[in-house]
């Protein structure tokens, strides 16, 4: 199989089957640690920040894990349909399915938040593979994705998404926009963190842009108040944006996740 030719691994049943689209690197060397990486909203595992992330492992031999969630890039589904339970079921299935050896979970932005909720679901479901995640790296963390999202939007959006199921978010990566569903909304408040931190059990290292409009960096400096045990550090970038995609930036990811490694 060629490097950039995805294989799919099958999630769900009945009705919520979907096939979901994943590339893989093994590590050179068996019992080697890898990453495993989880896309933003309407990203893809293609972005500037995986591939660049594909390319600093294999130069260093390390295992790189990363997939598009269910109606993202080319795995099955329609973005509107889809939930943070579904991606979450995604990325537990990856992890078990995919990943070797000890992991180092990197989630950008949604993927953060995503990332907290599979290491906890992990510790609590299946703390043995939970054993394996030597630590997080979360770039932009939107963690409790949907009530930030809720908190940002004007009255007029959240009484349409109310009365009519969706808005559309003007977004500056897609003209077109993206829907906002009442579904998406009350499917990720079965996931919010604020209401029952946990303790991750090892090291929370943040990157965030101080100038970031989607994430604020308040709401990044927040994460600590949730997260039982002291393991969150944070490193803020004074001129970084949402992207953090910069050379510069880069490099700050690479010597974060050099730090768990």
């Amino acid at each position: 199989m060629a490097a950039a030719e995805p294989q799919f691994i099958t999630v769900g049943s009945g009705n919520t089957v979907r096939r979901i689209a994943c590339l893989t690197q093994r590590a050179a060397r068996e019992g080697d640690p890898g990453l495993l990486w989880l896309t933003g909203l309407k990203s893809d595992m293609v972005s500037t920040k995986a591939e660049a992330l594909a390319a600093w492992t294999a130069a260093r031999g390390l295992g790189f894990t990363r997939f598009d969630y269910s109606g993202h890039g080319r795995s099955e589904g329609q973005f509107e349909e889809a939930t943070l339970s579904d991606w979450l079921e995604e990325s537990a299935a990856v992890f078990a399915q995919l990943t070797h050896g000890p992991q180092v979970l990197v989630g950008s932005s949604t993927g953060a938040h995503v990332a907290l909720l599979l290491l906890r679901r992990l510790t609590e479901t299946v703390p043995e593979d939970a054993q394996r995640v030597r630590g997080l790296v979360l770039v932009a963390p939107a963690w409790d994705l949907t009530e930030l999202m809720w908190s940002q939007l004007s009255e007029e959006a959240r009484r349409e998404i109310v009365e009519t199921g969706q808005w559309i978010r003007p977004s500056a990566y897609d003209p077109a926009g993206y829907p906002i569903t009442k579904g998406f909304i009350d499917g990720g408040r079965a996931h919010v963190l604020r209401d029952g931190g946990f303790d991750p059990g090892r090291p929370v290292l943040v990157l965030q842009g101080v100038m970031d409009r989607d994430v604020p960096v308040a709401h990044a400096r927040a994460l600590p108040s949730v997260l039982l045990g002291g393991w969150v550090r944070m490193t803020e970038v004074e001129d970084g944006e949402h992207r953090l995609s910069r050379p510069q930036d880069l490099a700050a990811l690479y010597g974060l996740i050099a730090q768990l490694l």
